[in-house]
């Protein structure tokens, strides 16, 4: 009933009959300038070409981690086969990698823009972002994050000869750093009274739009969204609530006066535009907004990827009031063959008899809400959360909040080019579970939520129109 698909723009392309998936650049530009370059290859090009193969990426050696890169080889022979790999090794050590097979047109040229990846590879057709999306850990059950945003992530992209099983003949290299901060946002550390927290500010005077930003039960502090959201104009901070340096180490129980005193931190900050702030959540860190924005004065806009609108995992005490959490049954986890938990019918329904405590009184929020939906996420069932949260506000009066649903699209929708994590350990449910998803579609949620999103906050924090529209 809420399904959206994301708008794409098509161009005619010269390689086969292929056409040209286009999408809206998101603004603003990478941390550097945007001149092409050539990476030299290693070995010489066979055939009827006479210079080695090389690879141009645009940005050229530098590109900020949520907006696309260009991507393509020249020096090839004639309709030459070969192999793209792409590798990426995250700060623990783990390695990612993606391969597609390709073959280059009649001048010797593939563009990833114009040409479909062949059938063997981690994807296959026209695909020019395929190599970054279709990334897969090579450790089992392991997700892709960023810990220390000041640093980019290093890409190395290879082209082998040939489309066999093992790599052929190298014949060209090249490396790419994927930045989570622009120029000129700076980072601020914030330990004032209990809060724990990081806040990115946007280069210039501001004030500006603020957020807070919230991730999920995994605990610490996840800069990496906040950051990237900073480099659109807004002043973003990222909290974190639980297992981070003296703050409570396992989520048994949670005060919302921690929360209430970064609320007002950000009101009361210079930089930050006021009256109100916006919430942003993922998970459980999605409840935790709807409680925010229920219960504290000074939230304006309320978005939620994938989030409850029951208290889930730990009792939610705020003053004389307590939410207690969502029962729940580990009965009906169902564990498939490889010892994957799929646990999307493990909560209670908290519509029904004394689960209905949980249920937040979101009805008491003055705020605009936005939900984002991943209608394959097997975390919990986040479209009926969705729905019935929508069902209650407009019962009691509330204006009907956002619903854009993503057919395909898993638990965990990051911003743009963050490759799907399909499985991973649950730390509350102590083994990995299945969090649902299909690659490619999950990818291109991913894209058009990072500009819901930003239109969203736009117009309920700064005023300004949202640009921005999903259609069937």
């Amino acid at each position: 009933m809420w399904q959206v698909a994301a708008r794409f723009w098509y161009r005619a392309g010269n390689c086969g009959s292929q056409r040209r998936l286009l999408r809206p650049r998101p603004s603003p530009a990478a941390p550097q300038r945007r001149s092409p370059a050539w990476a030299p290859g290693t070995a010489p090009a066979r055939g009827l070409s006479s210079v080695a193969p090389s690879i141009r990426l645009s940005p050229a050696t530098r590109s900020l981690f949520d907006e696309p890169l260009a991507i393509a080889v020249r020096g090839l022979s004639p309709r030459q086969q070969v192999t793209l790999r792409m590798s990426l090794q995250d700060e623990t050590g783990e390695l990612f990698q993606a391969s597609a097979r390709y073959q280059a047109g009649d001048d010797g040229e593939l563009d990833l823009a114009r040409c479909p990846a062949l059938p063997g590879g981690s994807f296959s057709g026209l695909e020019p972002m395929g190599l970054l999306w279709a990334l897969q850990p090579q450790k089992p059950f392991w997700r892709l994050v960023k810990r220390d945003v000041q640093s980019p992530f290093v890409l190395q992209l290879e082209v082998f000869e040939g489309h066999g099983d093992t790599p052929g003949r190298l014949l060209a290299q090249a490396q790419h750093e994927r930045a989570f901060l622009r120029d000129g946002v700076r980072r601020v550390p914030v330990r004032d009274g209990r809060i724990r927290a990081t806040l990115f500010l946007p280069p210039g005077n501001g004030p500006f739009p603020g957020i807070i930003d919230l991730y999920g039960t995994g605990g610490g502090l996840p800069e990496y969204r906040a950051c990237l959201l900073a480099n659109y104009g807004f002043a973003v901070l990222a909290l974190a609530f639980y297992g981070y340096e003296d703050l409570p180490k396992e989520m048994k129980e949670f005060h919302l006066e921690y929360f209430e005193e970064a609320v007002n931190y950000m009101l009361q900050h210079t930089q930050v535009k006021g009256p109100g702030i916006g919430l942003l959540g993922i998970s459980k860190g999605g409840d935790l907004c709807v409680s925010m924005a229920s219960f504290l004065k000074g939230i304006t806009a309320t978005a939620l990827i994938n989030g409850s609108v029951a208290n889930v995992g730990a009792v939610l005490h705020y003053k004389d009031v307590t939410i207690p959490p969502l029962g729940m049954n580990r009965k009906r986890i169902k564990v498939n063959k490889s010892g994957l938990a799929d646990i999307v019918e493990v909560l209670n329904n908290p519509l029904e008899g004394p689960d209905r405590q949980s249920f937040i009184p979101l009805e008491k929020a003055e705020c605009r809400f936005l939900f984002i939906v991943g209608q394959d996420d097997r975390n919990w069932k986040s479209e009926f959360f969705a729905v019935e949260g929508s069902k209650h506000l407009q019962a009691h009066g509330k204006e009907k909040p956002q619903i854009i649903c993503y057919p395909g699209a898993g638990h965990y929708i990051e911003p743009p080019f963050f490759p799907m994590c399909a499985a991973s350990m649950h730390l509350l449910v102590g083994m990995p579970v299945v969090w649902g998803g299909e690659p490619k579609a999950h990818c291109e949620a991913q894209v058009d939520a990072w500009q819901q999103i930003q239109a969203f906050f736009h117009k309920h924090l700064a005023g300004k129109p949202s640009g921005t529209s999903s259609k069937l």
